[in-house]
């Protein structure tokens, strides 16, 4: 007896967040110049081998994954939060391949926590 075990499931990450556009404007000085702050960078997904799971039949359910995009920066030169990260747990032994790239593998998940 054979036991095959696949899930397909769709990744992406977040995207960085938008920069702001600003200028610092004082009584004083006639041109402030550029005070805006960078956008945020988004989260990664990241596939964790977990000894104690046992199948992929959570992610047969869960068919997509998304990582949080990361915030829009602000004036005073502040920079946008960064998008949370998001961990997907798999059983030891997984293989990892990339359809959209004909079938690529990208990863033999062999021991707990790698």
């Amino acid at each position: 007896m054979k036991f095959l075990d696949q899930a397909k499931v769709f990744i992406k990450s977040g995207d960085g967040g938008p920069g702001c556009l600003s200028f610092r404007r004082e009584k004083n000085i006639a041109r402030g110049g550029p005070d805006g702050g960078d956008g945020g960078r988004g989260g990664n997904v990241e596939l964790v081998a977990d000894r104690n799971l046992g199948t992929l039949l959570d992610h047969r359910m869960r068919r997509k994954v998304r990582a949080e995009d990361g915030r829009p920066g602000e004036g005073r030169n502040r920079t946008g939060r960064d998008g949370r990260d998001v961990e997907i747990r798999v059983p030891v032994g997984t293989l990892v391949f990339d359809d959209a790239r004909g079938g690529e593998p990208l990863a033999d998940l062999t021991s707990h926590g790698e």
